[in-house]
């Protein structure tokens, strides 16, 4: 069995997404937890690994890759007993490396637009604006899923990745479950199938949520 180390924060959708993987996969990881708000990442150790400082990074026995979307497609490229999650046919391929970047380049973005301000410039707004283009993303996505999977019938690496960070959009914001069918079905459907989900998913994006809103809080008794 592998010694992977995976550096990451249980708050993380990125750090998650790699951890549904291991798990899909049948993969033990060493999870080395980083405390951003102690500014572990910032630390020189760190910085030899990734010099972006950011999480998740996995070490496997020397190998060091960092960003999720990469990390999780070196997983199972290396150790999957097949490639389901991330298919062989440079079509279906390419439909996975643009769910991946869905959720890279919208969701993802989108989420963080609104939460770095309050974690790391001590602010404590909540602009109607980027809250609307969160939003934005549910009917996006919602609007995609003409099948049961982001990528037709079948279970891939976009749904593990888009799954993580949509959990925590919906911890911040809930949806109006009444708008978005499809993207309920597609929660509900990965919530039931993937394993240890409530543990390695959703508990950390209620973790986030919670902690954020805190600390809006607190900026906001500061003023």
């Amino acid at each position: 069995m592998p010694n992977i180390k995976l550096y990451t924060a249980k708050l993380s959708p990125p750090g998650r997404a790699v951890e549904l993987t291991a798990a899909l996969l049948g993969l033990q990881l060493d999870i080395i937890p980083i405390n951003l708000m102690a500014g572990d990442h910032r630390k020189s150790d760190f910085l030899k690994m990734n010099p972006q400082h950011t999480i998740p990074v996995i070490d496997d026995d020397g190998v060091i890759v960092r960003d999720s979307h990469a990390i999780i497609i070196y997983l199972v490229l290396k150790y999957g007993q097949d490639h389901s999650l991330y298919p062989d046919d440079p079509v279906t391929r390419a439909r996975v490396n643009a769910g991946l970047h869905f959720d890279s380049g919208v969701l993802f973005s989108r989420l963080r637009f609104y939460f770095e301000p309050i974690l790391y410039e001590e602010s404590s707004e909540m602009p109607q604006h980027k809250i609307d283009y969160m939003r934005k993303g549910y009917e996006l996505l919602n609007d995609a899923l003409v099948d049961e999977y982001i990528v037709g019938n079948t279970l891939t690496l976009a749904d593990v990745s888009c799954i993580a960070t949509i959990a925590t959009m919906d911890e911040f914001f809930p949806m109006d479950r009444s708008k978005y069918p499809q993207l309920v079905a597609w929660i509900d459907r990965l919530r039931a199938g993937l394993p240890r989900y409530e543990q390695l998913n959703q508990e950390g994006a209620v973790v986030f949520a919670e902690m954020c809103e805190a600390l809006r809080v607190k900026n906001a008794a500061k003023v």
